[in-house]
């Protein structure tokens, strides 16, 4: 079946469905592939539990009209949502980073939403799937979209811009993520460069941190040489015709003095962490080029509950969490614990799980995470995973989670600040009723 001929389908069924466990009636069942499954043996149950089609892209398993044969099911679904996508003339912004995109996403989607109808992606759905699910939800009232990329390979984003044709981008910073795939930094900026590559050839403008020097090299070398398609922000010192802030105070809140054209105000966050400073003035920077006044941006940002377990403080019976199990590199893993470090409180401990997908790189990180907390001085640390097990160091190791939690069945913490943070691969969330 032609793109357009699926396209008048979808318009018909405009609800997209993945999963035949979860089946909407009346919806389309794409039958997506991945390395341990292959959905269309699933295609005939999606339709006895209410599906009205099956695109499917193997064709012993279409035996009847209600079944949609192309050659690739993902790549359809990729070109339906590009199809989707065009016929909306809205703004969209796309939104990629190594650290804090998801949290920088949703600020920046609270603060639209004071003005406008937005569409913006759920939770992570930021990849090669994600990204076209978030397309094909587009309605006729929406006024803006503000789209999540991630990747972990050359390439990805780029493919993401082609589906999803932003108008603006924003790349929150660039780190030490993914190296397994990217390579080392290098690649990392060169991936992530995608996107500015994308807006200066076919969108309007990016948004940018001005005193971040990767970014400034990433969007020069794309085409970015002077500021009439760059909107700037950054923390202080204060510049004039520039969103820029500061941080007030970070115990354990965060809470920052912004200045837009329009005045100078405060924000308290709900956010753990001076490391969101950028993000949050990332949001205020979007926010005032798109017309949402001061109060309305205070208002949206201070009203953001962070979720998912990312940067979230809570108080148990027995201790005060800092809790970050998300995810963790070595970027977003130093900054947590400089942060914890600068904190005015005690006594501190850190449970910290392994950074994955570090590649050859892997043991060199893990050692430098170990240095920097010897550094820092901190005594009680507890250590999580395969690759700090790896590395030297004088604190004790746990090869899992479980093997953590049966330790500290036996030897409870209590009064404690506990810092938890590593890749969400390890699981220290699993410890959290243990605390």
């Amino acid at each position: 079946m032609e793109i357009s001929e699926l396209y008048q389908l979808f318009l018909q069924h405009p609800v997209i469905c993945t999963d035949s466990r979860n089946c909407v009636p009346d919806s389309l069942f794409f039958a997506l592939k991945g390395k341990n499954y292959d959905a269309n043996i699933f295609a005939l149950s999606a339709l006895e539990k209410g599906c009205s089609y099956a695109v499917v892209d193997d064709k012993k398993y279409a035996i009847d009209e209600r079944f949609i044969l192309v050659k690739d099911a993902l790549q359809s679904l990729q070109e339906l949502a590009r199809l989707h996508r065009k016929q909306f003339d809205i703004p969209v912004i796309a939104i990629t980073g190594t650290n804090g995109k998801t949290t920088t996403k949703e600020l920046i989607s609270t603060v639209l939403m004071k003005k406008f109808n937005l569409l913006s992606t759920e939770g992570n759905l930021n990849n090669h799937i994600g990204v076209p699910l978030t397309l094909l939800q587009l309605k006729p009232g929406h006024e803006i979209a503000v789209i999540e990329m991630g990747a972990n390979h050359p390439g990805e984003i780029k493919k993401l811009a082609e589906i999803a044709s932003p108008n603006y981008g924003l790349i929150t910073n660039v780190g030490k993520a993914h190296l397994e795939g990217f390579g080392s930094l290098e690649g990392v900026m060169q991936a992530k460069a995608e996107l500015y590559e994308y807006i200066y050839q076919e969108g309007e403008a990016i948004f940018i941190n001005k005193k971040n020097q990767y970014l400034q090299q990433m969007a020069e070398k794309a085409g970015f040489t002077d500021t009439s398609r760059k909107i700037e922000y950054c923390l202080k010192p204060f510049e004039n015709n520039i969103i820029t802030g500061e941080i007030v105070d970070c115990s354990p809140y965060l809470i920052m003095k912004c200045i837009t054209n329009e005045g100078t105000f405060d924000i308290e966050t709900k956010l753990i962490g001076a490391y969101n400073a950028e993000n949050v003035l990332a949001a205020v920077a979007v926010g005032n080029f798109f017309g949402v006044h001061n109060e309305q941006i205070k208002h949206g940002i201070e009203n953001y509950q962070p979720q998912n377990n990312r940067s979230q403080f809570s108080v148990t019976q027995h201790n005060k969490l800092i809790v970050d199990t998300y995810n963790a590199n070595p970027t977003s893993m130093q900054a947590a614990i400089l942060n914890f470090a600068d904190m005015n409180f005690s006594p501190k401990t850190l449970i910290l799980g392994d950074m994955l997908e570090l590649g050859k790189q892997s043991k060199k990180e893990h050692q430098n995470i170990i240095n920097l907390l010897q550094q820092k001085n901190f005594q009680n640390v507890f250590l999580v995973g395969e690759q700090f097990s790896k590395v030297n160091k004088t604190y004790p190791s746990f090869e899992n989670v479980e093997d953590l939690i049966n330790y500290l069945e036996q030897h409870p913490l209590c009064n404690q600040y506990i810092l938890i943070k590593g890749s969400r691969g390890i699981h220290l969330e699993k410890v959290l009723p243990f605390l």
